[in-house]
């Protein structure tokens, strides 16, 4: 289906169009392009909420500046939309996160205007630095650095660090915080405390409004009026809010709070902001979701709602006349309340992901024993280290990819002090439509390595609930992780008793012959389904749960060793130090020589489409899976003549 763009929208091939625009067509083209977005994205899916907030901005931003010569960085991407439409990307907006199409997040590689790559919140400040400094010493002191940064980003510690940093460079960099109560949950916190302190103190605003003016009149007459209004601006301040201005104590010019969908006086302060030098902040108050209300509404739940009538806002929904697997990650929701019911000393903890790990259920429950901790992987860790040596027990769900950024905590704050810590990493494998920046590849490679560590991985949603209640026994006190993947399990009938599984063991699915598969987690019921395909072909293959990639099941793997003559490994991570590689490991330390297939995710950067898309791509899908066994099943075959003679 083609989606019209307005008539402003569709003449917008790059900024330099949208430069042609007098001021007063920039509110018609912010129109067009908020009602573009919900078309496209009703129609094709997609994030929402967030470029729709920031639609005035982003056309305010490319019509100030001369990008992509001046250096524009959006932190996360989810509110790029608006940013790719206006920079010649409109005709290519439907296969958005689609297979083979255009990345939902800022690219390099897709186009000149996406100055860095982004997936993961917070990096805006620090890249958008590093190009003012490089500006600065290349001599190109007219180019211009913005990083835009949501509050909800401006949580994590490397945002802060960053603006420690530029604070004594004096680098030309703006700032541009864009304040809307929301990442995907609503924000938390002290700082967001804060934010909503300048924004609604009204005897603050209506000065500062009035000193804007005398200051815009003042410029008229030289530097030094302005520099008068600097100071009286900073006092102002400081006696209104009865407190210092945080980003002036980092030496960062603070202008704002302004009105964010205001694009023509956003315009304006653009223009005049372009000739202060040094670091600065605008802070933009804004509403994810603006111009669709049940989005403006349900901030939350119109993050990414998928496919919706946008006329009615029903989001579109599969009906089954039967029972459907519930996600993984409502598995873990309710599981975690149900151990904490049964346990006192469990606690929860994620990082600004309530509602996308389901640790939402815990927090309404049991509101006192599950902490949000906002956007800060690596407090999250530490957090949940220190409840651990007063003998709690967290379970620390953070995504797979996101765990990356704490992996020094997991490995000195947890894992050296051998800390009962349960990590639970969702999103694991393959993340879909969200691409590289969030695809879990490297958990069980990263994880494996650390002394202590227990790395486990459930085939279904009974392993998960049974690995959970595992994870908590005092004969496991110390780190556990537990990864599996985005989506839906295989079991609608889910809710099992409880029951250990002792750490280190795996389980067989099925007895065969010749060639054996062993597969960790969920990516194992492909593997059931190509050995039932080899099966009807009359190959008799074997398959092996193993749930552990650290410990590994010895016993297992020497009863499979003398048994098979070939192993095909299959894991939903990297093939570099995962799981077919311990394998390895373990028939070279243990003088076995029988062939091994790995089927895994290659060393290589996996671009985004539907899970399914992925493995086929990759070639563990189901036929995938069954064409190794095939290959390995041939030379099994190839060899026995050769085998009889030397016997």
């Amino acid at each position: 289906m083609i989606v019209e763009p307005g008539a402003l929208l569709a003449e917008i091939n790059s900024p330099d169009d949208l430069k042609k625009l007098s001021p007063d067509q920039l509110v018609q083209v912010s129109q067009e392009l908020r009602q573009f977005i919900i078309d496209t994205v009703s129609i094709y899916g997609g994030h929402f909420g967030a470029s729709l907030g920031v639609v005035e901005l982003s056309v305010a931003l490319h019509y100030v500046f001369n990008t992509p010569y001046d250096q524009l960085v959006w932190d996360v991407g989810h509110q790029a939309y608006g940013h790719k439409i206006l920079t010649g990307r409109r005709d290519r907006f439907p296969t958005n996160r689609r297979y083979n199409g255009m990345s939902g997040f800022p690219k390099r590689s897709e186009s000149e205007y996406d100055a860095f790559g982004v997936g993961h919140s917070s990096t805006s400040i620090g890249a958008a630095l590093g190009m003012a400094v490089a500006s600065d010493y290349k001599g190109e002191f007219d180019r211009q650095h913005i990083a835009v940064i949501g509050d909800g980003a401006m949580t994590a510690g490397m945002a802060f660090e960053a603006l420690n940093h530029a604070g004594v460079e004096k680098s030309n960099l703006l700032v541009i915080l864009n304040d809307n109560c929301m990442s995907i949950d609503p924000n938390v916190g002290a700082l967001k405390e804060y934010l909503t302190d300048i924004t609604t103190s009204r005897t603050y605003n209506k000065v500062r409004d009035e000193l804007w003016n005398v200051l815009g009149k003042l410029s008229k007459f030289g530097p030094n009026p302005q520099q008068i209004a600097r100071k009286v601006e900073s006092a102002m301040k400081a006696t209104l809010l009865k407190q210092s201005n945080l980003f002036e104590a980092l030496n960062f010019r603070y202008f704002g709070p302004v009105d964010g969908h205001d694009v023509q006086h956003l315009a304006t302060i653009l223009q005049d902001l372009k000739s202060i030098p040094g670091p600065k902040l605008l802070h933009c108050v804004t509403v994810k979701g603006k111009g669709y209300a049940l989005a403006e509404k349900d901030q939350t739940l119109w993050h990414a709602p998928g496919l919706f009538d946008k006329v009615t806002g029903e989001i579109h929904t599969k009906t089954y006349e039967k029972p459907q697997p519930p996600k993984y990650q409502d598995v873990f929701g309710h599981t975690i309340v149900e151990l904490a019911e049964q346990n006192d000393k469990i606690m929860g903890v994620t990082p600004a992901m309530p509602s996308g790990c389901s640790l939402n259920i815990m927090m309404k429950a049991m509101p006192d024993r599950a902490f949000d901790v906002g956007i800060a992987e690596q407090h999250a860790v530490t957090f949940s280290a220190g409840l651990a040596t007063q003998g709690l027990v967290p379970f620390c769900n953070i995504y797979s990819s996101f765990m990356q950024r704490a992996y020094d905590q997991v490995l000195h704050d947890v894992a050296l002090q051998k800390l009962h810590v349960v990590f639970c990493l969702d999103r694991a494998g393959f993340a879909g439509a969200d691409g590289p920046t969030h695809h879990g590849c490297y958990d069980l490679a990263y994880m494996r390595c650390i002394p202590n560590m227990v790395v486990s991985a459930p085939m279904n949603e009974e392993e998960l609930r049974n690995l959970m209640y595992t994870a908590t026994l005092p004969e496991n006190a110390g780190p556990f992780s537990i990864r599996y993947p985005r989506g839906e399990g295989v079991m609608p009938e889910w809710r099992k008793p409880l029951k250990k599984i002792t750490v280190g063991t795996g389980r067989v699915v099925r007895e065969g012959e010749g060639v054996a598969v062993l597969s960790i987690g969920h990516i194992g019921n492909y593997a059931v389904k190509a050995t039932q395909l080899l099966v009807a072909e009359g190959l008799n293959p074997g398959h092996y749960d193993m749930r552990f990639c650290k410990p590994l099941d010895e016993e297992m793997l020497h009863s499979i060793a003398r048994r098979y003559k070939a192993i095909v490994t299959v894991e939903d991570g990297c093939l570099p130090g995962g799981f077919g590689a311990a394998v390895l490991e373990f028939l070279a330390d243990h003088g076995y020589s029988l062939p091994v297939k790995r089927l895994g995710i290659p060393d290589r950067i996996v671009e985004h489409g539907t899970q399914d898309e992925l493995y086929k791509e990759c070639g563990f899908d189901a036929a995938g899976i069954a064409a190794a066994l095939r290959e390995m099943s041939g030379k099994v075959a190839a060899a026995a003549p050769l085998e009889t003679v030397l016997l």
